[in-house]
């Protein structure tokens, strides 16, 4: 990363806890350590996929922090810039996995050292030679220094030529309604590109999504995408819009769809590859995570996602459908 990085990430990554598979979180006994974290799942899987990215943020100085940063390093994300609270805790996330319920998720970050995030942890050299900056709306609801750092790190991206993607991510345990769109809901116009869940511009925009989406181009977003409760997705830009089917895989726990289908898309139009490619690529890798345990198991290598979206094209029998 000699010249830069050319994605830079902000938030709350954690440690999580996961528990057995199909075990209520109330009745397991046997944990697996991993890392959570909406933006640090898009950092390591968009290194993954080959391009060179640093995470900001900030985690306690104790081993759920050392865990955190040595992960985020083992994926090749910088992390050179983050912050090492010698007073707050790294947060913790406890969560089941069952294929065909709802997952139970609990937060232990009420206080963490993410949530200590200010304007003036973010360096002036932050995103010197990024081309992308990606937040979503969970950082600036963790605390008001932290929104302040979110718009902080946006004004930078705008100083640096860096085009900025917004992901809200909703977390109703951060607050309600009003509340997400009081705080998110103007990060959502800033950006150029914003990926989100149709009930997600419903709830900051109080409109229809494809109105919501519509009223963001009109005031400057270059593309919205917007994933379906069918877990179909359309991106619409002014030259039109496209669409892209689920893939019909096998389903083993589905957090982390999102932060995939997230990397899988940026990755796609980084390399300056079509909307309809990059939704088909997004789809593939939202695909992988969804068949594998915690947020990043599924998380591929470009050589893994192009054999992957090969297969999904073809039914794995060379037969293009």
């Amino acid at each position: 990363m000699a010249n830069g990085p050319e994605v830079v990430t902000c938030g709350e990554a954690m440690l999580l806890l996961l528990a057995e598979p199909g075990i209520p979180l109330d009745r397991a006994v046997h944990f697996r350590r991993s890392v959570a974290g909406a933006e640090s799942n898009v950092a390591a899987g968009l290194s993954r996929l080959g391009h060179a990215v640093r995470w900001l943020g900030r985690v306690g100085a104790d081993p759920a922090g050392e865990a955190v940063l040595r992960e985020l390093r083992a994926d090749g994300v910088d992390v050179s810039q983050a912050v090492v609270d010698e007073q707050a805790p790294t947060g913790l996330l406890l969560r089941d996995s069952h294929p065909h319920r709802s997952i139970d998720v609990q937060y232990y970050r009420m206080g963490s050292a993410a949530s200590r995030l200010t304007p003036d942890e973010i360096g002036p050299d932050a995103l010197d030679g990024a081309r992308m900056l990606h937040i979503s709306g969970i950082t600036p609801m963790l605390s008001p220094t932290a929104a302040a750092a979110s718009r902080r790190l946006v004004e930078l991206a705008r100083e640096a030529g860096a085009k900025v993607s917004f992901d809200p991510n909703v977390r109703r345990k951060l607050g309600g309604a009003a509340q997400w769109a009081q705080t998110a809901g103007p990060l959502l116009r800033e950006a150029d590109l914003v990926l989100a869940g149709e009930d997600e511009l419903e709830l900051l925009t109080a409109q229809p999504a494809d109105e919501a989406a519509q009223e963001l181009l009109d005031g400057g977003t270059q593309e919205v995408v917007i994933k379906r409760a069918d877990h179909s997705a359309t991106v619409i830009t002014a030259d039109g819009r496209w669409q892209q089917s689920p893939h019909s895989v096998p389903l083993v726990d589905p957090i982390g769809a999102g932060d995939g289908f997230a990397a899988g898309y940026l990755s796609a139009r980084l390399r300056g590859l079509s909307e309809p490619r990059a939704l088909a690529e997004a789809a593939c890798v939202a695909s992988l995570v969804v068949q594998a345990p915690s947020d990043t198991d599924g998380l591929p290598s470009a050589v893994a996602r192009d054999r992957a979206l090969a297969e999904l094209v073809t039914g794995g029998d060379g037969v293009h459908r």
